[in-house]
């Protein structure tokens, strides 16, 4: 069996925006606006490696300029204020699993998280990563989980994919790969149970 684990919600704690919305003294449906404008989203392109961080921030700040009151970013944002916490019963968990089946991580970050995540070696803890910026691709495009199975493979019904965000555990489900909604370790291991 191959398990698929995300990292940020799951093996980690999710990190949380709010601190950039209040140093760039935006709300979250502006960033998130002047992210998709123009017909050119600038998260999606971070997201799945398109563009770097400087160049993220050198647009977002180009975009800002006839917004009241908002702050251009002077660094990388999302490296300064980035701190995630591990879950430690995940991570026992995975251990556990790695001693008899394939383990990788699938996760949707950028390069700012990846580099922080690789230095904390929380990466460390699976046989591979796939991350939407190494992959070019985003969860919740089922592509994401084609491209994992593809290159593990295997078979969408010997795989099992774990996340905390419903959309894309559905999207991994649509391909016909056993996804359940992440709520705790413990209830995962309930879940998991018929598939090891």
């Amino acid at each position: 069996m191959l398990f698929i684990f995300d990292m940020g919600g799951v093996v980690t704690n999710t990190f949380k925006m709010d601190s950039i919305y209040n140093k760039l003294n935006i709300s979250k449906s502006d960033f998130m606006n002047i992210c998709k404008s123009n017909n050119n989203d600038i998260w999606h392109k971070l997201e799945t490696g398109i563009i770097s961080a400087n160049e993220f921030w050198n647009e977002y700040n180009n975009r800002i300029k006839s917004i009241h009151d908002a702050i251009a970013a002077q660094t990388d944002l999302f490296r300064l204020f980035f701190h995630p916490t591990e879950n430690i019963k995940t991570i026992e968990l995975i251990k556990g699993l790695k001693a008899k089946h394939r383990v990788v991580c699938g996760t949707n970050t950028i390069q700012s998280h990846w580099e922080n995540h690789m230095e904390r070696g929380d990466y460390s803890y699976f046989h591979q990563t796939y991350a939407s910026n190494k992959i070019g691709c985003a969860k919740p495009d089922p592509h994401f989980f084609e491209l994992i199975l593809e290159a593990e493979e295997c078979l969408p019904e010997n795989a099992f994919f774990t996340d905390d965000k419903a959309e894309n555990v559905a999207a991994a489900a649509s391909l016909g790969i056993h996804a359940e909604l992440f709520t705790s370790a413990e209830e995962l291991t309930k879940k998991w149970e018929r598939y090891c």
